[in-house]
């Protein structure tokens, strides 16, 4: 049981040092795409979410898997909706204001 705790934290921490050290290395041009990308692997997690609060059995893992649900929900949303922000912002089409 304390080893399966203690690699599922060494598994945490390699990730999100792996994540940081990605992200950091990415260009400002490329960051469009990334947040695209990021968005449909966000989109897995709700599903993932949506398939563990089907299976719960306990009350606890209602909540737990409803509380998922949620927030998986507003990371997609939130996600797209930086994403058309930022499109918005390299918009040929529509001129400029003030200028």
């Amino acid at each position: 049981m304390i080893s399966e705790v203690w690699i599922a934290l060494y598994i945490a921490v390699l990730a999100a040092f792996t994540g940081y050290t990605v992200i950091g290395r990415v260009p400002s041009l490329l960051h469009t795409p990334l947040m695209s990308g990021s968005n449909f692997i966000h989109g897995i997690v709700l599903v993932g979410a949506m398939v563990v609060l089907g299976t719960a059995t306990t009350t606890t893992e209602q909540i737990l898997g409803f509380i998922a649900v949620v927030m998986g929900a507003m990371n997609v949303t939130g996600g797209y909706v930086v994403t058309e922000r930022i499109l918005q912002m390299f918009d040929r089409s529509k001129p400029k204001k003030g200028g």
